[in-house]
């Protein structure tokens, strides 16, 4: 290992490689992310996970003859940084974006011949490649199409860079807007759940224009959906330890650290179960509440404002049927406690019948019923949505839940969310919960993991050249 000092420049090894070296705490997308990075620009690198698999939350598991997500994500056609990450492991034919923005939304109140409505995009410049689409959409009245034209501009104009957006909720500014309470479920929460994992009363105004900019404003095709079609686990796991394998990362899986600690001479140790790893740069990529028991004194002014970040909730409940009783990919409810299902079958390896997956985002009332309680809410709903469920045996149902899913995207957030960079030399964090300035997704994780890796490169001297344009795509 090195004995951190670079007066005399790095020591190659055998394989040419530099003996400068980095440890990486966490091995969830933003960890990954900076071993990665960090190994590619020619850096010694150790990751250490406490679980038994790498991918964070974003996980699979088996049950029976299926292979199971944790949870559904998807990502966008404007998260660059997670679609890099995707080529770097060599999976992006594996989650494929939509070709153009569709997305069913299914009113289960609407009458027959208006149940079903959809967001989809033309091909015509920002905003007019959302028009017709909204000229027609049935869950809203005219004269809410009309406001929510209007609102939508006014979003546009907004400044992310204000920090006054962070401290107001987007619900009071919706209204403000003239945005009916219709309005904000039918469309405005229908993204904003999904995405920001909190209903617009709770949400940063800062943080929801952001998606809505990025996401709906920005790019006529930054909205266009991908997901997996295989389970998370072979991309997050399997094929990312290959990628990490081939770039000469050491990954120790089932390794939790205890401590970190640094001496005069800005020299790092890492102590793990009977053993204490020495390097040049530690990255602390874990949840904020384990960053902040990890942290050694001084190394943020305000540390104690890390457990004032709030967490949100994710509840996903698993349907498997005896028959297909949904045609698309996916779609969105209204009227209804459903909020997104999606089609697991084919990613799952079910052979017979049809697996539907309900994400149901800012789930704090439901996270803790009971299975039986769940069961006999949502199996009626999804009868009431898809008329094929009516005769359909469910073969299987279950549930699986996320209790600190993501960081609550609360008012106030934004001043809480602290940079890659420490007051302790060498010392970096990363996780969807920095400040990235994206809320928490793939995407973020991916960003602070990116940034955390560049912070450490330029203090170690080492070339940051191959991250350089990552984000000013996005923007």
């Amino acid at each position: 290992m090195s004995d951190g000092t670079l007066l005399e420049g790095p020591v190659p090894d055998a394989s040419g490689r530099s003996g400068t070296s980095a440890v990486v705490v966490g091995g969830g997308l933003a960890g990954i992310t900076a071993a990665l990075a960090l190994a590619d620009a020619g850096v010694q690198v150790t990751l250490l996970e406490g679980r038994p698999r790498l991918g964070g939350l974003a996980f699979s598991f088996e049950r029976g003859n299926l292979t199971v997500d944790n949870g559904q994500h998807v990502y966008l056609r404007c998260c660059t940084a997670y679609r890099w990450f995707l080529d770097r492991i060599d999976a992006a034919a594996l989650a494929p974006l939509q070709d153009r923005l569709d997305v069913p939304v299914l009113d289960a109140d609407a009458a027959p011949g208006r149940r079903l409505g959809r967001l989809r995009r033309d091909a015509l410049p920002v905003p007019l490649h959302l028009g017709r689409s909204l000229a027609t959409y049935p869950h809203l009245s005219l004269a809410e199409r009309a406001r929510v034209g209007r609102a939508a501009l006014a979003l546009r104009s907004l400044d992310l860079a204000d920090p006054a957006l962070d401290a107001q909720d987007f619900g009071s500014w919706l209204a403000a807007h003239g945005q009916s309470a219709r309005a904000i479920e039918a469309l405005w929460d229908l993204v904003g759940v999904a995405t920001l994992n909190a209903v617009a009363k709770d949400a940063s105004l800062g943080l929801a224009a952001m998606v809505f900019k990025t996401g709906l404003l920005s790019d006529p095709g930054a909205a266009d959906i991908g997901w997996a079609r295989v389970p998370l686990g072979e991309l997050h796991d399997r094929m990312a330890r290959k990628a990490l394998d081939s770039a000469g990362v050491r990954t120790e899986v089932r390794t939790r650290v205890t401590s970190i600690s640094h001496d005069e001479n800005g020299n790092w140790s890492v102590q793990v179960p009977g053993e204490s790893i020495e390097t040049d740069a530690v990255v602390l990529a874990v949840p904020q509440r384990e960053a902040h028991g990890l942290l050694p004194a001084g190394a943020l002014d305000a540390p104690e404002r890390l457990l004032e970040i709030g967490t949100s909730p994710i509840l996903n409940i698993h349907v498997v049927y005896d028959r297909k009783v949904l045609g698309q990919p996916f779609f969105a409810a209204l009227g209804s406690p459903v909020q997104w299902v999606f089609d697991r079958t084919e990613a799952s390896g079910l052979r017979e019948g049809q697996y539907l997956a309900l994400s149901q985002s800012a789930a704090q009332d439901e996270i803790d019923e009971p299975v039986a309680v769940l069961r006999e809410r949502y199996l009626p709903e999804l009868e009431r949505l898809l008329p094929g469920a009516r005769g359909a045996e469910v073969k299987d149902f279950f549930v699986t839940r996320e209790r600190t899913a993501t960081f609550a995207p609360a008012p106030g957030v934004g001043r809480l969310r602290p940079g890659a960079r420490t007051k302790a030399p060498g010392l970096y964090l990363a996780g969807a919960w920095t400040a990235t300035g994206w809320p928490a997704t793939m995407e973020s994780a991916v960003r602070s993991g990116v940034s955390a890796a560049g912070a450490a490169l330029d203090a170690l001297g080492r070339s940051g050249a191959h991250l350089s344009g990552l984000f000013e795509e996005a923007a």
